[in-house]
């Protein structure tokens, strides 16, 4: 079971790093064999630990990004 959360962590953390501001519902569909569940638990134990910035936009989307690697307003 821990060889399959390392997994699952590694697999949205390079989807987030490899597509800045990407949405929550972006990442599930990068992930088909995971369910949404699977997916947020990680992104949520990622977000309170701080290895990425989950933010609200609008009324039920969220865009994740990796501290360091965000897209600049160029």
């Amino acid at each position: 079971m821990h060889n399959q959360q390392f997994s699952v962590t590694e697999r949205v953390m390079d989807v987030v790093t490899h597509n800045p501001g990407c949405l929550l519902e972006e990442v599930v569909l990068a992930c088909p064999d995971l369910t949404w569940n699977q997916v947020f638990s990680v992104v949520d134990r990622l977000s309170r630990n701080g290895q990425v910035r989950l933010m609200r936009q609008g009324m039920s989307h969220y865009t994740l990004s990796v501290p360091g690697y965000e897209r600049t307003n160029a």
